[in-house]
């Protein structure tokens, strides 16, 4: 073989390969299967996947090479062979099509004939394979061998019988979640592939494996016999369960959302979805679900007493309120999921009734400084690029679990992470250091010499602020020390939205131009309008917000007529959830991602554009001419908060920090972040769903006289709460750390808290 290259005009670092005659260039180091796909030359694989490493142990790629002139004497794994300047390749000739026909032979041995039942059947990559390389007629007669199957969880349902050991749902647990939870038990043809312990699976990005299984292996549960893939429309839309706006198909049936599955956007979600959007779905068809419009009639006991009404009633009833309670006398109250056209029209109907009580951040409870969300100062998928990362007060993997599995990829390339925050949450990535300190003491501890050394020199550096900094009592001034740590370190400050499109409303003008959401519980209004809402565990003092509302006059546009929604409000009139909806939302890279009704909206519930559209006519306000969902959007024009920028505005020094008792540190409880996460069974019987309880430091304890299990009294100036306590030293001394979007803790507030067995 010359040592000269086929093609000297290339780039030193690419080679000339030839597949099935088509010259193609492909970079030093990659495989003959990484060129044919970007060629479009179809190679047959099933270990294979261009998100995980390379396994070469199911063999279905084999194909022919020829170097120089000579054959390989035997045929070569694409996926694991590397080119090289000059290869030739043959994909379809006798020899490579007799071995991957014998290989699919060898597949077939032990795999059940059971397509006909399998939930995998129309879109199993073997049914599909074998159609071309697979015989008629077995020539084994030995009997299948079966294997048990284990419960892996609620999400995930298992037939391991169908497993071919290619171990992509291995690798992904392995690489990409990080858990470590499945493998390969015994050997040879006795190997399998499980837990090993029998433990459900327990991370956060379980229904990915379902994704990655080329058989039907590992199938939906909750999916499970519900539908056959031929039977159902996609539709593209989007996750809203946190600010990353992961992109997803909805699979309906007869206009019901039988699944979701994840859409490929590598600058936002690559091909993963998070199990909270998975599975949230499920939550659409809840109980209390919203379907028609609801009068309060007495107010007889919590509930009250209720009927149902017309739209015409409901509306007219509405509009009565707010004509009753204009100007400053009126409170609008957003959920930060909302989408941009609704938001829009919120501030327009604000307008028009004349106030300027208007707000989305309903779970933040500093908001001294004007902060409003802002984007990503680095794109998201940059991030993996990262040399160095800080996070300040972030559960990240409970708060944006796909934001977590970028910080893994820049960390299994090098980059070093540092935590500063009250708890050591779990990550699955190795910590550099940790400065474990109260919330009133994150401040201080981002402007540490310890910190400024551990970043020092690095080139790329990226600070991450979280929901535990952002929606505390001292956020001001931790969004002062992370901005000032930033500027000081040349690092890019990401502060993640408090909600899906928090940076979508906050550029619609969903901001107060009086009274912030604090304001307007802690001085109550006559009348207040809730969107989205649901008073009982959406606000960040649910004592101030369950106060104030039930002692004002309540208009609701809700998904859910739940308990806590009819305790507060007049009128409720049903809107739609996103997955229903023709919606906006921006997400935390500032990016606008669209997503389209899907579902069926329920009994009579409306799109929310469509509701407030017909409330503004009742009222006569201007400003909502349009006939359609395209004239509302050529009338939307996003603009700049005019609130100061976090940072900007000096932030006196929080007095939560001192006094009596043990600090309060609340995050998020992963599936409790929402109305329809809270509502989506699967979901709420995960193991990471813990439930109400209390975890306290084993020193803290121990002064408390409590011990783990015991049942305790949780007291704050807001309220007192009985919850379990767990002992942990992951929790810094001196706080109390609970989880939000329970109703077991919904009574408690902020700041310091008085912790004595119950």
């Amino acid at each position: 073989m010359s040592a000269q290259p086929v093609n000297p005009n290339l780039p030193p670092d690419h080679v000339t390969v030839f597949i099935d005659g088509v010259e193609l260039a492909a970079p030093k180091g990659s495989m003959i299967i990484h060129a044919a796909d970007k060629a479009g030359i179809p190679i047959p694989r099933f270990c294979y996947h261009d998100k995980l490493s390379i396994a070469a142990n199911c063999r279905m790629c084999l194909v022919d090479t020829e170097v120089g002139g000579r054959s390989a004497p035997k045929p070569s794994p694409a996926c694991a062979t590397p080119v090289m300047d000059g290869l030739k390749v043959f994909t379809r000739n006798e020899k490579a099509l007799k071995a991957q026909r014998n290989v699919m032979e060898f597949l077939l041995i032990n795999h059940p004939l059971d397509c006909p039942i399998c939930d995998q059947g129309g879109e199993c990559e073997l049914q599909d394979l074998s159609l071309g390389y697979g015989r008629s007629v077995s020539r084994f007669v030995e009997r299948k061998r079966v294997v048990a199957d284990e419960d892996m969880g609620p999400l995930v349902a298992t037939e391991m019988t169908r497993c071919i050991q290619c171990t992509r749902c291995v690798r992904f647990t392995a690489e990409v979640a990080g858990t470590y939870e499945l493998g390969g038990m015994q050997r040879g043809e006795n190997l399998q592939i499980g837990t090993y312990d029998g433990k459900p699976l327990t991370t956060e990005l379980s229904g990915n494996v379902i994704d990655v299984c080329p058989v039907g292996a590992l199938t939906n549960k909750v999916f499970r016999f519900r539908a056959r893939p031929w039977e159902l429309i996609a539709k593209e839309s989007l996750g809203f369960h946190d600010a990353l706006g992961s992109n997803l198909f909805l699979h309906l049936r007869r206009g019901d959302v039988m699944r979701a599955v994840p859409r490929d956007n590598e600058a936002v979600n690559e091909c993963w979805l998070s199990d909270r959007d998975r599975y949230s779905h499920q939550g659409l068809y809840a109980d209390d679900r919203a379907v028609r419009p609801l009068l309060r009639v007495a107010s007889n006991g919590d509930d009250g007493d209720w009927r149902e009404a017309t739209w015409d009633e409901a509306l007219a009833r509405a509009a009565q309120i707010l004509r009753d309670n204009g100007a400053d006398n009126l409170g609008v109250l957003v959920h930060p999921a909302t989408s941009n056209e609704e938001g829009a029209l919120l501030a327009r109907l604000a307008e028009g009734l004349g106030t300027g009580n208007l707000d989305h951040r309903i779970a933040q409870r500093d908001l001294s400084d004007g902060a409003v969300a802002e984007a990503f100062a680095l794109p998201v998928a940059e991030i993996e690029q990262a040399d160095t990362i800080v996070i300040v007060g972030s559960n990240l993997r409970h708060e944006v679990p796909l934001l977590h599995q970028r910080v893994r990829k820049a960390f299994t390339r090098g980059a070093k992470v540092h935590v500063v925050g009250p708890v050591d949450f779990e990550f699955t990535f190795d910590i550099a250091s940790k400065a474990l300190v109260a919330p009133s003491a994150i401040a201080g501890a981002l402007g540490s010499a310890e910190l400024a050394g551990a970043v020092r020199g690095s080139d790329r550096v990226v600070v991450i602020v979280g929901a535990v900094a952002e929606n505390g009592p001292h956020a001001a001034g931790i969004r002062r020390a992370a901005a000032d740590f930033a500027a000081a370190h040349g690092a890019s400050l990401c502060r993640i939205p408090q909600g899906a499109n928090a940076l979508g409303l906050a550029r619609h003008g969903v901001l107060p131009a009086a009274r912030d959401a604090g304001a307007m519980l802690a001085e109550p209004r006559s009348a207040y309008v809730l969107y989205g809402i649901e008073p009982g565990l959406d606000f960040a003092d649910q004592a101030a917000a369950l106060k104030a509302l039930g002692g004002a006059q309540v208009v609701a546009f809700s998904h859910f007529a739940c308990q806590s929604t009819r305790r507060v409000a007049d009128v409720i009139l049903p809107i739609a959830t996103l997955f229903e909806n023709d919606a906006t939302l921006t997400n935390l890279d500032g990016r606008d991602q669209r997503a389209f009704a899907a579902g069926k909206l329920p009994g009579e519930a409306r799109q929310g554009w469509t509701v407030l559209r017909a409330l503004a006519g009742e009222l006569g306000l201007p400003g909502f001419e349009f006939t359609d969902l395209a004239g509302l959007r050529a009338g939307l024009v996003a603009r700049t908060p005019s609130l100061p920028r976090a940072g900007d505005a000096p932030v006196a020094a929080a007095a939560a920090g001192t006094g009596d008792g043990l600090e309060l540190a609340v995050s998020q409880a992963i599936y409790r972040v929402d109305g329809l996460v809270r509502r989506a069974q699967a979901l709420q019987a995960h193991p990471l769903n813990v439930g109400p309880r209390v975890t306290l430091h084993p020193d803290d304890a121990r002064a408390a006289g409590l011990a783990t299990g015991a049942m305790a009294k949780v007291s704050t100036g807001a309220g007192t709460a009985t919850l379990q306590v767990h002992l942990s030293e992951a929790v810094a001394a001196g706080c109390a750390w609970v989880e939000s979007g329970h109703g077991a803790t919904a009574a408690l507030g902020a700041g310091r808290v008085r912790v004595e067995a119950a």
